[in-house]
């Protein structure tokens, strides 16, 4: 009898422990319980991650990923990809840097196709009147919008993979990036401009209120429009989406054209507080990005993504970033270790959606 009640208890006990276990692997706020219990295992053996100095840092790298993250949700969500993100940030960073810059050195520009028509040693025709930044920042959204804008036309009109589509993207604005500037960063930027990067209202800085403004946009499209309301639709299929009425080209345009204008808000925070438009803005980050949204639970398979999920997403991945460059380990085995988090999120992703939908079916 007394066997019998131990195994009864034992298997009372780890049918808790399952159900607890399996409740918070399907709970949204799953990434965040988990980017907890990673920093506290890391203060254990690194207390310096919790200085006031590396929280700092960690918050300041937490908010130009997130504006890209946010951009690459929507493309996500309609079941696509966007590749070209970092190219757009190059490209709207050098454009940008071009029309603000007050001095440019005729020894490293002289060779641009820009020069004598748009570019001089004294900068652009804008150059020091109270219009450069204003314009120099609309130029930016404009043109990160318009690229977004090609690569969803690419994909709804002439029915080509998106994959396909935004690789191209990517490769031709970041040689166009590094045509026009000749790979040469463009320096001496406003100080109006630079204060964005580093700047803010008291210890709030600019970055995190940018990018809360587009966050709680994203949320109230997303959440409480029938444009949302479509884009969630195409995602889970697009056949139906089109029988049901949608306006399935129109959506998938809008959606390409956000992730390009939030690429273009990221090249603006990053270039703001790197202080100078650089062709190779962003060139690293296509990993961090694809990596953040993906843990997150903004499903590779389109129909699924919440800002919160990707916000959660951001600061896992930015905590392992932090905690990767704190070991100080050889250059190969960040980008090792960081594939490999991917790989367990999309397995992570296809565990979540199949126990997702066999209580559904029950």
């Amino acid at each position: 009898m007394a066997v019998t009640h131990v195994h009864r208890v034992l298997a009372f006990a780890s049918g808790k422990a399952f159900g607890f276990a399996r409740r918070i692997l399907l709970s949204g706020n799953f990434v965040l319980y988990l980017s907890i219990a990673f920093f506290a295992g890391l203060y254990l053996f690194m207390p310096y991650i919790a200085s006031g100095r590396n929280l700092a840092n960690i918050s300041s790298n937490m908010w130009p990923l997130l504006a890209l993250v946010l951009g690459q949700m929507f493309v996500l969500i309609l079941g696509g990809i966007d590749l070209s993100q970092t190219s757009i940030m190059a490209l709207t960073s050098v454009i940008g840097g071009m029309l603000m810059t007050t001095r440019l050195d005729p020894a490293l520009f002289a060779k641009s196709p820009l020069w004598g028509l748009l570019l001089s040693a004294d900068g652009s025709p804008l150059s020091g009147t109270v219009l450069a930044v204003p314009l120099g920042i609309a130029a930016m959204l404009l043109v990160g919008t318009l690229v977004g804008s090609l690569n969803g036309l690419a994909v709804a009109k002439f029915r080509m993979p998106a994959f396909m589509v935004t690789l191209v993207s990517m490769m031709f604005f970041s040689g166009l990036a590094i045509y026009l500037t000749k790979s040469e960063n463009i320096m001496y930027l406003p100080d109006g401009y630079t204060r964005i990067g580093s700047g803010g209202i008291g210890p709030v800085p600019w970055s995190f209120l940018v990018v809360l403004v587009l966050a709680v946009a994203a949320h109230l499209v997303l959440r409480h429009t029938v444009l949302g309301h479509w884009f969630f639709a195409v995602g889970k299929s697009i056949r139906t989406s089109i029988v049901s009425g949608v306006p399935t080209e129109r959506v998938i345009v809008t959606g390409y054209a956000v992730s390009g204008f939030c690429a273009a808000v990221a090249s603006i925070l990053y270039s703001a507080r790197l202080a100078g438009g650089r062709p190779t803005l962003g060139q690293n980050l296509l990993l961090d990005v694809i990596g953040a949204a993906v843990i997150g639970g903004i499903s590779l398979f389109g129909g699924k993504g919440k800002v919160l999920w990707a916000l959660f997403g951001v600061l896992f991945f930015v905590l392992l970033s932090n905690s990767l460059s704190m070991l100080a380990l050889p250059f190969y085995a960040e980008p090792v270790v960081k594939g490999s988090v991917i790989l367990l999120a999309a397995l992570l992703d296809v565990t979540r959606t199949r126990f997702l939908a066999r209580e559904a079916a029950a």
